[in-house]
C-alpha cells in the first residue's frame, strides 16, 4: 500500500461582515432560494421519478417550497437492492487506494466549488445559521471524507506479528457480504453525508434513506459524490417513509448492516426486526446507531461565571437546541445562581431569533410543525407547573416560520418533566442544589435520564473536578471539562454516547470504519506436512 495520506481538520471560515465568503454565500442562499428543484430517486445512478411527492420548505418560512421530492416505496426499494447488490460485485474487489481517492477528491470539491451550495442548501432546509452550516455541511463533512481515508489506510495497515518461518500469515480486509442501510437524521448534513459514505469508503453498497424533513442538502451531496467519481450503484438514494422504504429492506435476506442516526423509538423497532427476521439473513447484520440524548451541566461553585454563561447559551440554544448533544438540564450551585442568573439572562436578552438569512440572527427556526408542537408541548406544561418557574423564552409563533424563544425553566423538582425527557429544541432546565450536596447531586446527574450521549462540568476546582469525571463514567460518551457538550470534532472528539443513546461506535474514528469491514485470516503454508503422525504417537 502507498504511504497513508495524513489529514488535517477542515478550517472554519468566519463570515464576518464584509468578508468575501460572506457576499459569496449570500449569494448561492438567495440563487438557491429563487429556484424549486425537482428531485429524483438515484438508484443505479439513474433518476427516478415515481409521481409520489413531497415538498421540500424552509423551516422559517414555510410557506416558502424549495423543491418537490419524490418518494420512493416497495417497488423501488426493491430495485435498489437488486441495484446494489450488482454494484457489490466489482465495488467490493476495487482497491482501496481508488476508494480513497474518490472520496478525497469528494473533500477537495467540497473545500472549493460545493461549499457555498451544500451550506446555503442546510442553512434554506434545515434553518441553520451560516456558522452552524459552515462547521456542520461544509468542514464536518470534509473531515469525515479525509480522515476516514486515513483511518482505513491505517486499519489496512494491520497485519499478524508472527508468521514463523515456513509459513505467512496475513489479514485481507473485506467489505460486508450484502448492503449496509443508512438512515439518516434532519439536523447534521454531515452526518448524513457520512453514514453511506463510510460503509463505501471500505468497499460496501449502501442504500440511503434521508430524513424527509432534509431531503434537499442530501440532494446535492448525491450530485457531489457523482462529480466525483462515485461509481453509479454505490449509493442508492431513497427518499420516502420508514415503513414504505425500511421495512422492504431491513426484512431482505442480503442486509448486512444498519448505519443509523435517530431516535431511539425508530432505533429499538430497528433492532427488533432485525432481531425477529435473524433466522433469514446471509449474514448477521452490523448494527450501528446514535439516537437520543438528554444532556447535563453540571456546575461546581468554583466555576467561572462569565465561562459557564457561554457554555450553557451555546451548549442549549445554538441550531435551536436540535443537537442529539444540546444541552437540556443545568445543576447550578445555589451560592452561585444569583450572579449566574443576573449574567445569563442579560446575554440572552441580546440573541436574535429570525431568518438565516440576516447573519445577525443567532437562533432561527425549529425544522417542522411536529417538532414545533412537540416541543410547545412541553414549554406549556411548565407554564402550568407548580414547580416551574419560567425564567426566560416561553414565547413562540408558527405563523411564518417555526420559531421558539429560547426558554429556561427553574425547577424545585429535579426528575421534573423536562428534566428527564428529551425535548429536542430550546429548552433548558435549570435545577439548583447545596454545594454540600455534591456527591449527591453527582449521582442524580447519572441517574435523572436514560440517556449517555454527552455531558459537560464546569468549575476551577481540579479535585472536584477529577472526582465528578470518576464518578460520572459511563453518563456520557463524550464527557467535556470547562467547555459545553456540543461540537465534537473529527479526529478530535470521536462522538457517540451509550446506555439509550447508541452502540457508541464513534463516528469520525477508525472504530466505526471497523464495524462496515469483515476480515479474512489467511495462512499460506509453504512447508506443508506430509504425515499425519506426531511425535508423541513414538513407541517408547
Amino acid at each position: 500500500m502507498s504511504e497513508i495520506i495524513k489529514a488535517v481538520n477542515e478550517p472554519i471560515k468566519s463570515y464576518r461582515s464584509g468578508s468575501p465568503e460572506r457576499e459569496s454565500l449570500q449569494a448561492k442562499y438567495d440563487e438557491m432560494a429563487s429556484q424549486n428543484f425537482d428531485i429524483p430517486l438515484i438508484i443505479g445512478g439513474k433518476e427516478i421519478y415515481t409521481g409520489n411527492t413531497e415538498n421540500c420548505v424552509m423551516p422559517h418560512d414555510h410557506q416558502h417550497v424549495l423543491a418537490t421530492y419524490h418518494k420512493a416505496g416497495e417497488t423501488e426499494a426493491n430495485l435498489a437492492i437488486d441495484t446494489a447488490m450488482q454494484a457489490w460485485k466489482i465495488w467490493s474487489k476495487t482497491s482501496l487506494e481508488e476508494r480513497t481517492t474518490i472520496f478525497r477528491k469528494a473533500a477537495d470539491l467540497l473545500q472549493g466549488s460545493w461549499r457555498d451550495t451544500i451550506n446555503a442548501a442546510t442553512m434554506l432546509n434545515q434553518s441553520k445559521n451560516a456558522f452552524q452550516a459552515e462547521i456542520d455541511a461544509a468542514c464536518e463533512l470534509i473531515d469525515f471524507f479525509n480522515f476516514n481515508a486515513q483511518y482505513a489506510e491505517q486499519i489496512y495497515t494491520n497485519q499478524p506479528l508472527i508468521s514463523p518461518e515456513g509459513m505467512h500469515n496475513s489479514l485481507e480486509y473485506r467489505p460486508l457480504e450484502g448492503f449496509v442501510f443508512a438512515i439518516t437524521p434532519f439536523n447534521f448534513t454531515s452526518i448524513a453525508g457520512n453514514l453511506p459514505s463510510a460503509p463505501a469508503l471500505v468497499g460496501n453498497v449502501a442504500l440511503w434513506k434521508p430524513a424527509s424533513s432534509a431531503v434537499y442538502p442530501c440532494h446535492f451531496i448525491m450530485q457531489l459524490l457523482k462529480e466525483a467519481g462515485l461509481p453509479d450503484g454505490v449509493i442508492n438514494f431513497l427518499p420516502g417513509s420508514g415503513g414504505e422504504v425500511g421495512d422492504p429492506v431491513l426484512k431482505n435476506r442480503n442486509l448486512a448492516g444498519v448505519h443509523f442516526t435517530g431516535s431511539t423509538e425508530t432505533f429499538q423497532h430497528i433492532w427488533k426486526t432485525i432481531g425477529t427476521n435473524i433466522n433469514q439473513y446471509k449474514t448477521y447484520p452490523r448494527i450501528v446507531g446514535e439516537t437520543g440524548g438528554k444532556d447535563f451541566c453540571l456546575a461546581h461553585e468554583s466555576a467561572n461565571i462569565e465561562e459557564l454563561v457561554t457554555a450553557m447559551i451555546r451548549g442549549a440554544f445554538e441550531f435551536q437546541g436540535q443537537k442529539c448533544s444540546a444541552m437540556s438540564r443545568a445543576y447550578i450551585p445555589r451560592t452561585i445562581w444569583k450572579e449566574l442568573k443576573e449574567k445569563y439572562l442579560t446575554e440572552l436578552e441580546t440573541i436574535k431569533v429570525g431568518s438565516p438569512r440576516d447573519f445577525t440572527n443567532f437562533m432561527n427556526a425549529v425544522i417542522d410543525k411536529p417538532a414545533f408542537d412537540s416541543i410547545t408541548k412541553y414549554i406549556d406544561y411548565a407554564k402550568n407547573a407548580d414547580e416551574t418557574e419560567l425564567i426566560s423564552g416561553g414565547r413562540y409563533d408558527e405563523s411564518v416560520g417555526y420559531y421558539i424563544q429560547p426558554t429556561t425553566i427553574l425547577t424545585s423538582d429535579p426528575l421534573f418533566k423536562t428534566m428527564v425527557e428529551e425535548i429536542f429544541g430550546p429548552v433548558l432546565t435549570i435545577y439548583l442544589y447545596d454545594p454540600a450536596d455534591w456527591d449527591s447531586t453527582i449521582d442524580l446527574v447519572d441517574l435523572t435520564s436514560p440517556y449517555g450521549l454527552t455531558g459537560c462540568i464546569i468549575g476551577k476546582d481540579k479535585e472536584a473536578m477529577s472526582h465528578a469525571k470518576d464518578r460520572l463514567t459511563h453518563s456520557a460518551g463524550n464527557f467535556y471539562i470547562n467547555d459545553k457538550p456540543t461540537g465534537a470534532v473529527v479526529g478530535q472528539q470521536p462522538f457517540g454516547g451509550s446506555r439509550s443513546s447508541g452502540t457508541n461506535d464513534k463516528a469520525g474514528s477508525e472504530l466505526n470504519l471497523q464495524r462496515w469491514i469483515s476480515i479474512r485470516t489467511v495462512k499460506e503454508t509453504f512447508d506443508t506436512p506430509k504425515d499425519y503422525r506426531y511425535p508423541f504417537l513414538e513407541k517408547d
